[in-house]
């Protein structure tokens, strides 16, 4: 006769299941499009808190982005640390816009602060 499986076993499998999930859909690229764009404007907040650190641009015509940079290694390796930019800052940020339109958010695969250029994912640039 089959025992039922312990409910902290049964818990703790779903629990997993749900971490493991979230994790495959936080790092994946399915939620942006596949063409690139610009996006030009002023920062107006930094954040470099993991799991991404984070931008919010304000553009002249398009209001405040959330712009996601790499996570905190491939950040930092592409130069882009604390204190290279500032609030204020004109920023260009080429990346991945979200697929869902009412979003204002897209992943950069490369920004550009003061003239400085920090490619964070440079496989992933589709113009020079």
């Amino acid at each position: 006769m089959a025992r039922p499986l312990p409910l902290r076993m049964l818990v703790a499998a779903l629990l997993g299941l749900l971490v493991a999930t979230g994790a495959y859909a936080h790092h994946g690229w399915s939620w942006a499009e596949a063409d690139q764009i610009e996006l030009s404007g002023t920062i107006r907040e930094i954040s470099m808190a993991p799991p991404h650190p984070t931008l919010r641009v304000e553009t002249k015509n398009d209001g405040v982005w959330r712009v996601e940079l790499g996570n905190p290694r491939l950040t930092e390796r592409s130069g882009f640390v604390e204190g290279v930019a500032k609030i204020g800052d004109p920023i260009v940020a080429l990346g991945n816009r979200s697929l869902d339109r009412s979003e204002k958010r897209m992943k950069a695969v490369r920004i550009t602060v003061a003239g400085k250029v920090y490619d964070i994912y440079p496989e992933r640039i589709r113009t020079n």
